[in-house]
């Protein structure tokens, strides 16, 4: 593992690294961007209820699936040529999205756009395994990568709300060209190439058991979520899982894997990862509730909503430097561990929210988990990246990204259920005995409030207020779950990364002995 100093880097260097950040924003915001514009998308295309659902997953069903596969791709012909095709793609995409006439064509649009996306997101990360090669510099171009990337998300909402107050709703998709226009224009005089020597084969076998596993593992996760069991979704699971075993044992036995599978064994690689997913876990898990909980809650608009969802934000600018400052200092397993116990304390702080709680007392524990775990997650990356050899930094940037996408998956499924089961059980003690659609009403609170608004005043405030409050404590409970997986997180960071990826200071940067994997790796 490369954690000791090396050349550092100057400003052509960090310039590129902020070329680079502009694909990873729009990226990770085209996750989000169409919360906003989806009543528009239906008025005007009308898509059925299924096709609706499919306007809105496609483009993340495709990025996760694709993203091993195009990072070991970019491994093979070059990260910098796969950063400039998927610009291309992407792109293209965004415009044909934007002037999509049927729903059809926006729905295969958006797999486009995921499969651009794909090819954008590994090679970001990768390209700073060649960009810094000094330790310290590295971790600040990690925590900057790693802040873009939630940043956009959050943000992808407000952009979507801000654009639809003055255009149509095909604006949300052509922001993205300034932005593809100026990586393809610098990136080529900023970015060097990087890619494996020896043209290594591409495994086109192993890329589709690998699409087939992340796809259907992530698909089945999501139909949990939406609807509770059911046997399609669980067989979905099992047959992902099935792929993805052999895809692993597959790897095992290639001269040239899509991925280093022993890598992921090594606790400064394997490690990382799993903290990760756990950090995803409750972040996207936590997301949905509050993003619920203020608009149907506190009764803000969707705008207003984005806006003030972008509050804990502050938590991460301040604790994400702040971390990766203290792990220059001390293990850095302490400081993730007390990151995710920070996070733990976030959590727990809103299991004290209720209906009627001020909006600064629940951003105020928004910001405080957000915070501590954007720092753990920041230095898992890092520990991760300073891991893997650098002509695999592409697959190993995958991994990592695909980790993170099935912990998001998971943490939906997992605390929306604990969320609905809550809402369920204290909603059926609510009489609603001649309420229209009361099994709505017990189900969701989207579903109690639709029919509120069919009921007189009296009755409809009853029903309201009660699912709100079993909304709010679904939620508390869900919190409850968050800070549990935290806590475990933490302790696992105590014990598991204790000592791992220490720095070392020799005296003298030692250049990459002849044939060492430094050495083997092109920059063209």
């Amino acid at each position: 593992m490369e954690n000791t100093p090396g050349p550092r880097a100057g400003r052509k260097e960090w310039t590129a690294l902020g070329v680079l950040m502009l694909p990873l924003l729009l990226v990770s915001m085209d996750v989000s961007v169409l919360y906003f514009a989806i009543p528009y998308v239906s008025q005007d295309l009308e898509p059925s209820a299924t096709q609706q659902l499919w306007i809105l997953d496609m483009y993340g069903f495709v990025l996760a699936g694709l993203l091993i596969t195009m990072g070991a791709l970019g491994d093979r012909i070059g990260r910098r040529t796969l950063v400039l095709a998927g610009a291309v793609l992407f792109g293209a995409a965004s415009v044909a999205a934007a002037y999509a006439h049927t729903a059809e064509l926006l729905i295969a649009v958006r797999a486009l756009l995921g499969l651009g996306g794909a090819a954008l997101m590994p090679s970001t990360l990768a390209l700073i395994r060649n960009l810094f090669h000094d330790a310290q510099q590295r971790g600040k171009a990690v925590t900057l990568w790693t802040a873009v990337m939630t940043t956009g998300i959050s943000l992808g909402p407000v952009v979507s709300g801000l654009l639809l107050e003055h255009f149509w709703w095909g604006a949300v998709f052509l922001i993205n060209l300034p932005a593809m226009v100026l990586l393809l224009v610098l990136v080529p005089f900023l970015v060097p190439e990087f890619k494996t020597a020896g043209g290594e084969r591409f495994d086109l076998f192993g890329s589709v058991l690998s699409l087939g596993a992340v796809l259907l593992v992530i698909h089945g996760i999501k139909e949990w979520a939406r609807h509770g069991y059911e046997p399609l979704p669980a067989l979905a699971i099992g047959v992902g899982l099935l792929l993805g075993l052999v895809f692993a044992r597959r790897q095992r036995h290639l001269a040239q894997p899509m991925i280093d599978v022993a890598l992921l064994g090594r606790r400064t690689f394997g490690g990382p990862v799993f903290a990760n997913l756990l950090a995803m876990f409750a972040t996207v898990g936590m997301a949905v509730f509050l993003t619920q909980y203020l608009q149907s809650v506190l009764g803000l608009s969707p705008f207003e909503a984005a806006l003030w969802s972008l509050v804990p934000a502050a938590g991460v600018a301040v604790m994400a430097p702040a971390g990766a400052a203290l792990a220059r200092r001390v293990d850095r397993a302490y400081v993730m561990g007390g990151g995710f116990a920070l996070s733990a304390c976030g959590f727990l702080w809103l299991t004290q929210v209720r209906a009627d709680s001020a909006l600064w007392f629940t951003l105020a524990g928004a910001s405080l988990y957000a915070g501590g775990l954007v720092a753990a997650m920041t230095l898992a990356n890092e520990l991760a990246l300073g891991a893997a050899p650098p002509e695999r930094a592409g697959s190993a940037a995958a991994v990592l990204e695909s980790g993170q996408e099935l912990g998001g998956a998971l943490g939906m499924a997992v605390l929306g259920s604990i969320g609905a089961a809550v809402y369920s059980r204290d909603m059926a003690d609510v009489p609603l005995s001649g309420v229209p659609q009361a099994e709505a009403v017990r189900e969701t609170l989207g579903g109690a409030t639709a029919a509120a608004a069919e009921l007189p005043h009296g009755t409809a405030a009853a029903v309201t207020a009660a699912a709100r409050d079993a909304f709010t404590h679904g939620m508390d409970y869900a919190a409850l779950g968050a800070a549990a997986v935290m806590a475990a997180a933490a302790l696992f960071s105590f014990t598991w990364l204790r000592g791992a990826g220490r720095t070392r200071h020799p005296a003298k940067p030692a250049s990459p002995r002849p044939g060492s994997l430094e050495s083997r790796e092109v920059d063209v």
